[in-house]
């Protein structure tokens, strides 16, 4: 069945736990597993045909035989957390709640990016956050545990988002060492993993009609470049490696989660055995810049908390943009997901460096808030997210919503870069100052990382006031403050040139 089909009916909501159909009468046997919420709302609507559903089960054996016993498609495996991607009409699924070893149902909906039009503003568009996050300085004052500068050598940095622009000169050279694309939906796929290889001479985001994820991926990992008026124009870790997963411009769940059970399986050897880490570095950070609109509740059952704890626990850090939905406190607007209290897992609110690098800033009036009354929902940590410049071809659709289009250093980069605001933008920053992070210290644990991001993070006034929460000065807009990449990569053992 087509794409467009499988989406049909979808709803847009949080990742949140519980939600079954009408409760069963006592005497109903067997008992039956409980759904998502989206899940539920699609059984008891009219959508027809087959429906895409995963599969949780206490084994993988246990989710497969559930599949197989009710004439489900097997569509995918998500190995090392038990779950089965399958697509079967409403009666399968129902049939599937009653099977020996299933322990939960999640079905698909979709997600949105965190990016919005850049905010307008009187000042000059410059490339500033670096001098907000004080990441220039670590750049240019201090070297990692391998002796080199700081800039990211070393680790390799996954993008899940719309694709990559692998010819845009952010990326010049080898600096994309893999490019994935996921094909989840389609189902005259024959990848049971659901990811296939793109050549890297292939543009993903124009395929997928993104421009999301350069602009995402070249703030966290895009090489130094002079645009053609002589701003200097660079990702926060200019030396990582960066591997890019496509889930096309409408992402949805199950895409997303595929991408993140390709970098479970791979992210110790995102290559294959074939190509030495010298030139392929071990993944140690994931950025996730999308995420349901209008906040919800964090959903311990999900495929996707079950797959990033498994993340932390192999070494590898979730990167999550905490939303673009405002808020005053009174209820929790933040992504999901980022809300998951394991150490590693990273919330990023929006900071202001309002075009001068200033450290004094505000928060973003756009970035979500948490609810006041729970700190669990609280951003961790803020990042410049307002009218950053990132790679952005201007024949993109996103890219056209920015505030001023600037030129690369080519004579074909006409308009290859722009300002865009959100999030999204924030995210990366973070993404690419825990890359330097595991330069100073690649023996550290994501929960390392984070505690000392937000350990020395400076709690710039702007915006709520700061609270004492489990350990930390944090508030339900901005989190522990701004990040400060000189004061982490020193408590990490960075040193001075």
């Amino acid at each position: 069945m087509p794409r467009r089909g499988l989406l049909a009916g979808f709803l847009v909501g949080g990742l949140i736990a519980g939600g079954s159909l009408a409760a069963m009468p006592a005497s109903a046997e067997p008992a039956l597993v409980p759904l998502s919420p989206s899940l539920a709302s699609q059984l008891l609507s009219a959508v027809t045909g087959q429906l895409p559903v995963m599969v949780h089960g206490t084994t993988l054996a246990d989710a497969q035989r559930a599949v197989a016993a009710t004439g489900m498609r097997q569509v995918a495996t998500f190995r090392k957390i038990g779950v089965v991607v399958a697509s079967g009409t409403k009666q399968q699924v129902e049939a599937a709640r009653t099977q020996p070893g299933v322990t939960y149902l999640e079905g698909d909906q979709p997600l949105a990016s965190y990016a919005t039009d850049a905010v307008p503003t009187q000042k000059a568009i410059r490339s500033t956050s670096l001098l907000a996050t004080r990441g220039f300085e670590a750049q240019q004052t201090l070297t990692g545990a391998n002796g080199a500068a700081l800039d990211g050598t070393g680790v390799s940095v996954a993008i899940i988002d719309s694709g990559i622009d692998p010819t845009h000169p952010a990326f010049a050279g080898d600096k994309v060492v893999r490019s994935l694309k996921s094909v989840c939906l389609d189902e005259s796929n024959p990848d049971t993993n659901c990811i296939v290889d793109m050549p890297r001479s292939v543009d993903t985001d124009t395929l997928s009609l993104g421009g999301h994820g350069s602009h995402v991926s070249s703030i966290a990992a895009g090489r130094l470049v002079a645009l053609n008026d002589g701003t200097k124009v660079s990702g926060a870790a200019p030396g990582a490696s960066i591997v890019s997963l496509s889930t096309g411009s409408a992402v949805v769940i199950l895409s997303a989660d595929s991408a993140l059970n390709w970098v479970l399986e791979h992210h110790a050897k995102p290559c294959g055995d074939a190509v030495p880490l010298s030139l392929c570095p071990p993944i140690r950070v994931v950025n996730n810049s999308y995420g349901p609109q209008g906040g919800g509740k964090f959903d311990p059952n999900s495929s996707t908390v079950k797959l990033q704890r498994q993340l932390i626990k192999e070494g590898v850090v979730m990167v999550w943009a905490a939303g673009n939905d405002g808020g005053d406190g009174s209820k929790s607007l933040t992504n999901p997901p980022a809300q998951d209290p394991t150490g590693g897992i990273i919330s990023v609110a929006s900071y202001n460096d309002e075009g001068t690098g200033t450290r004094t800033g505000p928060v973003s009036k756009f970035s979500s808030r948490g609810a006041k009354t729970d700190p669990s929902t609280w951003p961790d940590i803020s990042a410049p997210g307002e009218n950053i410049v990132g790679a952005c071809r201007a024949y993109l659709p996103i890219c056209s919503t920015g505030l001023k289009p600037q030129s690369g250093p080519g004579i074909i980069d006409v308009g290859s870069y722009n300002t865009l605001s959100g999030t999204s933008m924030a995210a990366p920053q973070i993404t690419g100052i825990v890359a330097l992070l595991f330069q100073a210290d690649p023996a550290a644990t994501p929960a390392q990382i984070e505690k000392v991001l937000k350990s020395t993070a400076l709690h710039y006034s702007n915006g709520a006031p700061y609270q004492q929460v489990g350990g930390y000065t944090t508030s339900f807009d901005k989190g522990t403050g701004l990040v400060d990449t000189v004061r982490a990569s020193e408590a990490l053992g960075a040193h001075g040139h």
